[in-house]
């Protein structure tokens, strides 16, 4: 009885499941977990390594490219260890089949995830070198990861004898439905394609929409435009409103203008008036950031007699951009013009209007 329940064991273990013994699956066991251990060693210890070799370097396109690859590297010893237990176990037929097709989908996987990472790192060396903007290689970068992934999906049913002829066929027609329906979606694609070959603006820019919206562009998508607002609440703005509306991109001005008009009393003297246009043009001349603008010189100057004041203008323009250095150039100027209509014994003007009573005769 103890041989019977001996060979029952020995049997068992030896059948298994579908023929395949218990040692041959623990065997299997053990390539899929060396399979990982090996894995996490690659991306421990070499990819590791060539990416400190890669921070060494001034650029950081090295670093980028080392971080793309490291998940589809990651994936080779996984994909060798199943061909291993594809090779090792005695498949036959459709399940040998079914083994060996789902190896080649990893391998394939593995190819073409690679091919895609790689390109947002390749497409910006282009845009360092070429014509290529930010906004331009994301675009081209996830356009290039969709064709990737659509030849890679053809490959991996193709593996599986699936025809694509009436697959692509029946997408056409369903494609045509889809954009009966969705025409929106297909104008703010286009659009997004106009606003990107046009370099109206890119991420990081700051822009106005009209007389409306204002805030720092984050990123250009294939429907719509994030804008970051000044309060820092995120906008999704349809392409086809940025391109049919005016937009201002003021990170591409050269410089601030500044154009005041100062009201000054009427009592004020010709020789008043000179002196206070000759100290404010003296302070603009030495005032931070005031540049020669070549087609507008910078004056102060009386340029009218308005209905109840002398009109002064002050026209300058300043290299700086940011908005609190703007302001604080700003203010100095206030306070240096109300020094100067102060000390010339003048005074500012406001709207006044003066009524004279005629004492008509009994």
């Amino acid at each position: 009885m103890i041989n019977e329940f001996w060979n029952l064991i020995v049997e068992t273990w030896e059948t298994g499941i579908r023929g395949i013994g218990i040692d041959d699956i623990l065997i299997c066991l053990a390539v899929i977990i060396g399979a990982l251990v090996t894995r996490s060693l690659f991306n421990t210890y070499l990819i590791d390594k060539i990416a400190k070799f890669a921070e060494s370097s001034e650029s950081t396109i090295d670093d980028e490219i080392v971080e793309s690859l490291r998940g589809p590297l990651g994936l080779i010893p996984v994909a060798f260890g199943l061909y291993l237990i594809t090779s090792y176990l005695p498949f036959a037929g459709s399940l040998d089949l079914i083994a060996t097709n789902l190896v080649k989908m990893i391998v394939i996987y593995t190819i073409f995830s690679a091919f895609s990472n790689l390109t947002k790192p390749l497409l910006s060396v282009l845009g360092e070198s070429s014509w290529l903007t930010p906004a331009m290689s994301t675009w081209l970068s996830r356009v290039a990861g969709v064709l990737i992934w659509i030849v890679a999906i053809t490959m991996m049913l193709d593996i599986w004898g699936i025809e694509i002829g009436p697959i692509i066929a029946g997408l056409g027609l369903f494609s045509v439905a889809v954009a009966l329906g969705a025409q929106d979606m297909f104008k703010n694609i286009i659009a997004g394609i106009f606003i990107i070959s046009e370099k109206r603006f890119q991420p990081g820019d700051r822009i106005r929409l009209g007389s409306g919206l204002h805030g720092i562009v984050e990123t250009i998508g294939f429907r719509s435009t994030q804008v970051r607002l000044l309060d820092t609440s995120p906008v999704f703005v349809p392409n086809t409103d940025l391109s049919d509306s005016q937009v201002t991109n003021h990170q591409d001005m050269r410089y601030r203008r500044l154009f005041w008009t100062i009201n000054l009393v009427y009592s004020s003297t010709a020789k008043q008036l000179e002196s206070i246009c000759k100290d404010i043009q003296e302070y603009i001349n030495t005032m931070n950031g005031v540049i020669e603008n070549p087609g507008q010189e910078n004056f102060v100057k009386v340029t009218e007699l308005g209905s109840s004041s002398i009109d002064l203008t002050i026209l300058c323009y300043l290299e700086v951009v940011s908005y609190t250095e703007f302001s604080q150039i700003k203010q100095d100027l206030v306070f240096k013009i109300m020094e100067t209509v102060e000390s010339h014994g003048s005074g500012f003007a406001f709207p006044s209007r003066s009524i004279y009573i005629e004492n008509q005769p009994e």
